[in-house]
């Protein structure tokens, strides 16, 4: 679930626990949209993450070390200048909004008290991080909203600053009987579940689903199938879990899927309605969300930072069968060019049958058994003979031609090939290191320019990216390569000759490794296992009886002047395999 106003009451009575009362001591602006903010409070250096991530925006407590940029954004330097050393005042949820403010206090240059507020709106793709004075007048934001952008609210600098739009819910810690029956005689004709998020503020959907379910309620009910008994159950169900908000007696936790181990939703309290599936309780919501998110905000990241490596490979990619579509055209245009030769020789054997000026020629084809007789376009302004080299010189144009198409159509091929092997290494990237490997290879490859920076970042301390490792059921060690640089790596440097090689048959992927390590020969559920791996992380993942190909790694070669990862192989067997993700991830080793 999204941070609804439940999850930011939990958050906020946390943070008041640890914040509350300590000085701002360092700001950093790790991402465009994330801040984190060093505090000094109770003994202790806390680290606050504030994020204005359109797919997870949030703040909470953490422990992870985030890189800073070497040249600090213009936001970071305003909050500087105004909050760092300020004493945290306040930190408020008004009307339980998905708003949180955290209100400071410091000196400025002339020693004056100034009281500044951090204003963090939680809410999807319109998330933003505001800066405001003790005026409500806004210094700066993190994301600045013009008119054009936006005509009902602009977030730029000296503009005041203003509540979004309400609405017209009605804040749920002001929970009656009275206003409860009312809006269920309003709103019958929705179902309960609507009625009630719907209605008050801070209610996400799962959470109306779990009031509906603690009253013994389906939430898919309609409104005017239930009795005025019925809808007072309901109340004193929501009342209750209101109750507990008021009295901060939450329950984080953390809701898996038993079958597949993932971790699929979360919640500030405990969710009855997901009585069959696992659960991890968290003593700290800032806990939970760091182990929530922490996946999702790195994808999220990658996926951003490849964007640009990713378009630019997609154009090369579509150019290349572009290519192939002219070559195979070409190739159509001159399929005849034997027919061109045997005009022309069957011209030259009758070169004094021609007549002058005729357009056709019919003759005996001597070179067919059946000797049909064959018809010969004629260019009457030419000579006989003349009109006998034209066939030869066009027929030798053809052959030049698909001599030098067949060259191309091979080049072209490989190409192809090897682009969407990157392709599929952009899009299984986990790291930025990854990433990085990838630029690179495309950098050397020339599909993208140098930049002068990249030569100082040879020299730079920059964080290898590692193969994936796996573990079989055998307890045998799998190694699968994320990018074509690391399977040359992998198969050509790592591997030993006896170990086992794998890689999908004609299909991009990676290249997989299950070293033996002195084992003589590859348990069978291991070899399954691996083969499961190579067709995973590779372009037909969400195919089915994918071919995976093997053999010992020494029956595989890399040819002199192949682009990286383009391998041949010979002596090898052929294993047919639908990808599984759950047995693939199972088998990760952390």
């Amino acid at each position: 679930m999204a941070l609804d106003g439940i999850a930011v009451a939990n958050i906020i009575y946390e943070l008041k626990e640890k914040l509350l009362g300590g000085r701002i001591d360092k700001i950093y602006q790790p991402q465009k949209d994330e801040l984190i903010i060093s505090v000094r409070s109770i003994g202790n250096n806390f680290k606050l993450l504030v994020s204005a991530n359109p797919s997870h925006p949030r703040l909470q407590i953490t422990s992870a070390q985030k890189e800073n940029p070497m040249t600090p954004p213009l936001f970071t330097m305003v909050l500087r200048k105004y909050i760092a050393g300020s004493k945290i005042t306040g930190i408020i949820q008004p009307d339980f909004e998905r708003i949180v403010i955290i209100e400071t206090e410091g000196v400025n240059e002339m020693g004056d008290s100034v009281v500044k507020k951090l204003i963090i709106e939680i809410m999807g793709k319109h998330s933003n991080i505001i800066l405001v004075d003790e005026n409500n007048k806004i210094l700066d934001s993190i994301k600045r909203i013009s008119h054009d952008t936006s005509s009902v609210r602009e977030v730029l600098p000296g503009k005041e600053y203003v509540f979004p739009p309400s609405q017209g819910k009605k804040n749920p810690l002001s929970l009656n009987i009275e206003e409860f029956l009312n809006l269920f005689n309003e709103k019958s004709s929705l179902r309960l579940q609507n009625i009630i998020y719907g209605s008050y503020t801070g209610i996400s959907p799962a959470i109306a689903s779990e009031i509906c379910f603690r009253a013994g309620f389906d939430a898919s009910v309609h409104g005017e199938d239930i009795n005025a008994e019925d809808i007072h159950t309901l109340f004193s169900a929501f009342a209750a879990l209101i109750k507990d908000v008021k009295n901060n007696a939450f329950r984080p936790e953390i809701i898996i899927e038993t079958k597949t181990n993932r971790i699929t939703d979360f919640s500030p309290v405990e969710m009855k309605q997901y009585g069959h599936m696992k659960k991890e309780h968290y003593n700290s919501i800032s806990e939970l969300l760091e182990t929530f998110y922490s996946e999702r905000d790195n994808a999220y990241h990658i996926k951003q930072k490849a964007h640009d490596m990713r378009r630019i490979v997609v154009s090369n990619i579509e150019r290349c069968i572009k290519k192939r579509e002219i070559q195979e055209k070409t190739l159509k245009d001159n399929k005849n060019m034997d027919k061109w030769k045997l005009k022309g020789e069957l011209l030259t054997a009758n070169i004094y049958s021609v007549e002058k000026g005729t357009n056709t020629f019919k003759t005996i084809n001597y070179y067919d058994e059946s000797m049909p007789e064959i018809e010969i376009s004629i260019d009457p302004t030419l000579t006989p003979s003349e009109n006998a080299q034209k066939y030869f010189n066009k027929y030798n144009k053809a052959k030049r031609t698909i001599a030098a198409i067949k060259i191309q159509q091979k080049q072209n091929d490989e190409e192809l090939a090897y682009l969407e092997g990157i392709l599929v290494a952009i899009d299984a990237s986990t790291e930025q290191a990854d990433l990085a490997d990838i630029r690179s290879e495309l950098v050397e490859a020339g599909y993208i320019r140098r930049k002068k920076s990249d030569s100082s970042k040879k020299n730079a301390k920059v964080k290898k990216s590692s193969p994936l490792h796996f573990v079989s059921s055998d307890g045998v060690d799998i190694y699968v390569g994320k990018s074509n640089i690391q399977n040359d790596e992998l198969t050509i440097h790592f591997a030993k000759s006896d170990d086992i090689w794998l890689h999908t048959k004609n299909i991009p992927g990676s290249h997989v490794i299950i070293s033996l390590s002195g084992r003589m020969s590859v348990p069978e559920q291991t070899l399954l296992e691996a083969a499961n791996l190579a067709a995973y992380n590779s372009k037909a993942k969400n195919g089915s009886n994918v071919p995976v190909d093997y053999c010992p790694r020494k029956n595989v070669k890399k040819p002199g002047g192949a682009k990286p990862g383009m391998v041949i192989y010979e002596q090898y067997k052929t294993i047919y395999i639908t990808p599984d993700e759950i047995k693939a991830e199972n088998m990760k080793k952390a």
